[in-house]
């Protein structure tokens, strides 16, 4: 049978109302005016060209004398346009350098790993991959200590700028947290929630931190947001809500943030952060878990300290462990006791069996706790499971409701049923349940 001709399209004047020329290299190609992208015959269709045009250059559609001019001053090369073709190679190398810089802020790497890593990297790419002499493209490319610290500050202005343009015009509500850092210096910070621009769905940035210098007082807390939308010309009154942690000097009724903020504000909604009031009630345990939780950190400690770490290890390698290390506990980290006590949980019988021999004490008192110890990883799973659904980008306060109605409801249900001792719900128990019937048959 005899093979189809492939058909070849011929260029045709109009196709430069879409910004397309002839090819230098091959007049039966198109190539665009704007990004200089050559295409295949068989996209010389002005349904393909318009295409085109309208996803990449929509600024530039339906100019017709732009494209005009635009193929005079191609058609035009001279020495000034090798001028021109140089530093658009000059500008793709600063263009990479903004790129590799907010690689390198994204992953929290020190600036020093340009020199480490990044620059041998791209030399090894050109040279072995493409085969050519990377001197060039390494000189293009800026990304000196001094130089990527200047590219990620001047990224972070633009980004904040923008924000503040958008929030000057529009409302929004703000998120304020004061928090210690590891130096003992109080930090606040400020997350707002706005409608972006051209959009029905909520966005959500991070607005600023600051050091406070003297103290954490409600006065000061409004002081520092004042003077921030001060310095940016954001009117105060285009907060809709402000969200806060509990400690008194955010809901003080006379002197906290939020009092100072509605004598600006008349109409903002002041409201308790619902993870944070989640975080507080979970925190409530009888006498009788918190003493259990207190053995289990206790044991936790005594075996992560020192060399009794690698002894441990030496010894679930022996049982054929899943896992050979704990999990230290920071009460800080809200998911840190569910995750700490599974882990727990999960090596339970080589850490009696390591404590009998470090301290027996320690180890009949873990023991002892053993029931209250699988509960309260079980229980503690499920709070983490809430925790987990009450933040992220886009939770609201009815979404937040409805999580807690739900907590709410199945804690009754968990009540009824232990009342019944019926542990189905708590999957640890009931497995520790079980082999302890197993054990006594």
């Amino acid at each position: 049978m005899a093979q189809s001709k492939i058909k070849c399209r011929q260029y045709s004047v109009e196709y430069l109302n879409y910004g397309y020329v002839p090819s230098p290299t091959n007049a039966q190609l198109p190539m665009c005016l704007l990004c200089e992208k050559v295409f295949s015959n068989e996209a010389l269709k002005p349904s393909c060209l318009q295409e085109h045009l309208i996803k990449m250059h929509p600024e530039k559609a339906d100019k017709v004398p732009f494209f005009q001019a635009l193929k005079d001053k191609h058609g035009r090369r001279t020495i000034s346009s090798l001028f021109s073709r140089k530093t658009s190679q000059s500008d793709s190398g600063l263009l990479a350098s903004y790129n590799i810089s907010l690689l390198i802020v994204k992953c929290g790497q020190p600036f020093t790993i340009r020199e480490k890593l990044v620059l041998p990297a791209i030399k090894e790419v050109i040279s072995t991959v493409m085969e050519r002499d990377p001197t060039q493209v390494l000189k293009s490319l800026p990304l000196s200590n001094d130089t990527v610290a200047r590219r990620i500050n001047e990224m972070g202005a633009d980004t904040e700028e923008q924000l503040c343009v958008i929030l000057r015009d529009s409302y929004f509500s703000i998120q304020l947290d004061e928090t210690t850092t590891s130096d003992n210096n109080a930090l606040l910070m400020a997350y707002v929630r706005y409608r972006a621009s051209n959009s029905k769905e909520m966005a959500e940035d991070f607005l600023f931190s600051k050091y406070l210098e003297t103290d954490t007082k409600g006065q000061t807390i409004f002081n520092a947001l004042h003077a921030y939308l001060e310095a940016k010309s954001i009117p105060i009154s285009n907060i809709l809500a402000c969200t806060t942690d509990g400690v008194p000097s955010m809901l003080g009724r006379y002197r906290g943030f939020t009092a100072l903020l509605k004598e600006q504000v008349p109409h903002v909604l002041a409201v308790h952060c619902v993870l944070h009031r989640h975080n507080l009630v979970a925190k409530s345990k009888s006498p009788a878990l918190r003493d259990s939780l207190n053995i289990a950190v206790k044991a936790i400690n005594k075996i992560k300290a020192h060399a009794l770490n690698r002894l441990f290890r030496q010894l679930c390698q022996e049982n054929d462990e899943t896992f050979e290390r704990l999990l230290l506990h920071t009460d800080i980290r809200w998911l840190s006791k569910g995750n700490c006590l599974a882990r727990f949980c999960e090596l339970f019988d080589s850490i009696v069996e390591f404590l009998m021999q470090v301290d027996a004490d320690l180890g009949e008192k873990v023991m002892s706790s053993r029931c209250d110890i699988m509960y309260l990883a079980d229980f503690l799973k499920r709070m983490n499971e809430v925790t987990l659904k009450l933040h992220g980008n886009g939770i609201n306060l009815v979404q937040c409701k409805a999580v807690i109605h739900s907590l709410t409801s199945r804690l009754d249900l968990y009540r009824q049923s232990m009342g019944r001792r019926q542990s189905a719900h708590f999957p640890r128990l009931t497995k520790m349940i079980l082999n302890f019937r197993n054990i006594t048959k």
